[in-house]
């Protein structure tokens, strides 16, 4: 067998110890037990030294013994480590060391052939004060504000009532109670599903993760409460967890966060979809009251009935106008009006048409006496004449000598008639001839 570059043990593929008759290489010549634990406690041992972080599950002192046993467990995984150390390094530690507590161990792994065991010789142990830790925490908030797991836009609304809420707390604890009770009093028929998981301590986390996996993967989830009651900074520190915020950021339920009293602040709160300062309040917001919402409905229909009222009666009172108007109440009268004002222009149309053939009648008598009175007839009755030449059937109206000279054959027209003359001669009048027959 060779060592990889990962620590670990591979069957070789080539070389001598693969070779017909090695040690180990096939089921007829297998290594010795003690050979396989001396060559592990061989590979352990090149490891030197490490510095090793995580948090106290098990402490056990004996008085009299040399040896102290504890169990150092991993706060973010399911992983845990035995520790040995002199318990003189408990008694000395500047901080009393209890069950949950941080450390940071400085030690070499041992591996002890005889019972096959792994086990953590330390040397050093020092306490992770709240200092360090809220420095933790801040670096780790850091990181996730830049990765964006705080941002508003990613918070996922509320159901206004959901079917089912899952609830993830501690056992009989009074969070427990204080959401179950608050809630069933403000909506009776609200159904939960409660997932009881230590809240604090070195199982917490991985509990939690479970849990909340769990109640994610529920349809008939609605929404899931995270809820644990007040609590020193290092009781809190579960929810300030790293994969604790990453499971809820990436969870599809809507999560609501009700860790501690109002100035607790883990980052959970600022991960999760809605922060309850307490987790009355969380049950507040993940339920509506039943009383306020069926008085809100007393109201919202009066408020209607009030509205249709007023509506009704904004619209009767205008109907009523409508129906006072004069059009309205006597429908005729226009008619009426319109009758006797058309009558009245007819009598005046039939008074002016009359009038008009009055004074067009006078005017063309008038006019008719004017013609008569210097017309052809009335001229001839004065003792005129009208003298034409006749030539053939032609007949020209002699209006100078020239027009009918001798021998012409003429037609004089009278008042009762015509003569028929020749001319004998002409004969030109001069102005003074002409005045004196005037």
């Amino acid at each position: 067998m060779t060592e990889d570059g990962s620590g670990t043990t591979a069957p070789a593929a080539s070389g001598t110890a693969a070779q017909a008759g090695a040690p180990g290489s096939s089921a007829e010549q297998p290594w010795p037990v003690r050979s396989v634990a001396v060559k592990v406690a061989q590979w352990i041992d090149r490891l030197g030294s490490v510095w090793v972080e995580g948090q106290v599950t098990q402490i056990n002192l004996r008085p009299g013994t040399r040896t102290a046993f504890l169990v150092l467990r991993d706060t973010s995984a399911d992983m845990s480590l035995s520790v040995t150390c002199d318990p003189d390094l408990l008694r000395r530690s500047p901080v009393p060391l209890t069950e949950g507590s941080r450390v940071v161990v400085y030690g070499k792994l041992q591996f002890f052939t005889g019972r096959g065991t792994l086990s953590l010789r330390v040397t050093e142990i020092r306490p992770v004060g709240i200092g360090e830790l809220l420095a933790r925490i801040e670096r780790l908030k850091s990181l996730l504000a830049a990765e964006g797991l705080f941002d508003p836009r990613l918070k996922r609304p509320l159901p206004f009532l959901p079917g089912t809420v899952g609830l993830i707390t501690g056992r009989a604890s009074a969070a427990e109670r204080d959401v179950l009770t608050v809630a069933q009093n403000r909506w009776p028929a609200v159904r939960f599903v409660v997932k009881n998981t230590a809240v604090q301590g070195p199982t917490a986390v991985p509990q939690m993760l479970d849990a909340l996996a769990a109640l994610d993967r529920d349809p008939a989830v609605d929404v899931i409460v995270l809820a644990r009651g007040g609590g020193s900074t290092e009781d809190l520190l579960p929810f300030s967890d790293e994969a604790l915020c990453r499971a809820i950021a990436a969870a599809t339920t809507p999560i609501v966060s009700a860790i501690g009293h109002e100035p607790d602040a883990p980052l959970s709160d600022l991960v999760a979809d809605v922060r309850a300062a307490t987790p009355t309040d969380a049950a507040k917001r993940i339920v509506p009251d039943a009383a306020a919402e069926l008085a809100g409905v007393r109201e919202m229909r009066a408020r209607s009935a009030a509205a249709l009222r007023g509506w009704v009666q904004r619209e009767t009172h205008i109907i009523a106008q409508l129906r006072s108007r004069p059009v309205l109440a006597d429908p005729l009268r226009e008619l009426r009006h319109r009758h006797d004002e058309v009558e009245r222009l007819r009598l005046a149309a039939r008074r002016t048409v009359e009038q008009t053939l009055r004074t067009e009648s006078t005017a063309a008598v008038h006019l008719r006496e004017k013609l008569t009175a210097v017309g052809p007839a009335a001229t001839l009755a004065r003792g005129y004449a009208v003298v034409q030449r006749v030539a053939g059937p032609e007949r020209h109206v002699v209006r100078a000598i020239e027009d009918a000279p001798a021998g012409s054959q003429l037609r004089i027209r009278v008042a009762d008639g015509a003569v028929t003359a020749a001319a004998l001669g002409t004969q030109r009048l001069t102005p003074a001839t002409d005045d004196k027959r005037k």
